[in-house]
């Protein structure tokens, strides 16, 4: 293009600047008319105009260029963000764990459970094994005896200690049997059925590991009894030694 504005150029100066005295005066204004060199002219305007133009074309290429260049950038930016982003949840997640774990460890440490009950009347006998509702409490802390069953339950996991005594019956032969139970497991016994004594005591005791939900009571066997009255001779007692 430029080579063709270059050409008009060179044909508008030959023509509108060249010596053609040889046509005589009518020749010469015929062939340099106004309108010729107004419009290479125009052509010349033309070719300034292009040059401006491609220059900025150029320039707007050149800022198209730094601009994707800054996009890129951001682009990279922004996806480090997002990493870091996804990695600081991680990070709270974890803490956020463990402040549970320390809130239920804390929650755990914080329990105490401890209880003591009485029978105060004669049991049996029964026609099935039976567990052993003390009614008299004497302490239940943490709430974890309950009369109404005659059962203990575990708040926590942690190691237990249960205790009962025994008093058979009051008189004739012997017959009373008992078992600390946990869930449906025989923990330790006692056991008085044979001989011509009555009015005769035993004590069993056992340290356990309980999890949270585990069940401790004591179970008198079928067509078995046991003897009682204001003196409270039967006690179930427990209390937990620590979490674990």
């Amino acid at each position: 293009m430029e080579h063709i504005f270059l050409l008009l150029l060179l044909v508008s100066t030959g023509l509108c600047a060249g010596n053609y005295s040889h046509l005589g005066t009518a020749g010469s204004m015929a062939v340099c008319q106004p309108d010729t060199c107004a419009l290479l002219s125009e052509v010349a305007a033309m070719r300034e105009r292009l040059t401006a133009a491609t220059e900025t074309q150029s320039s707007l290429q050149q800022n198209l260029g730094n601009m994707m260049q800054q996009m890129a950038t951001v682009q990279a930016n922004l996806q480090a963000y997002k990493t870091q982003a996804a990695d600081l949840i991680k990070i709270n997640q974890a803490q956020d764990e463990k402040l549970k774990a320390l809130a239920d460890s804390s929650s755990a440490t914080t329990v105490k459970m401890a209880f003591s009950a009485a029978l105060g009347s004669t049991a049996g006998p029964f026609e099935k094994d039976t567990p052993l509702q003390y009614q008299r409490i004497l302490s239940n802390m943490g709430s974890g005896y309950n009369p109404a069953t005659g059962i203990f339950t575990a708040m926590v996991r942690g190691m237990y200690y249960f205790s009962y005594t025994m008093y058979n019956n009051n008189s004739g032969q012997p017959n009373s049997v008992l078992s600390l139970m946990m869930n449906s497991q025989k923990m330790v016994s006692t056991w008085d059925t044979e001989g011509d004594d009555s009015q005769d005591s035993a004590t069993n005791a056992a340290v356990v590991q309980l999890e949270a939900g585990d069940s401790v009571f004591v179970q008198l066997y079928a067509n078995r009894v046991l003897y009682d009255d204001g003196y409270y001779y039967n006690t179930f007692s427990g209390f937990m030694l620590f979490t674990m």
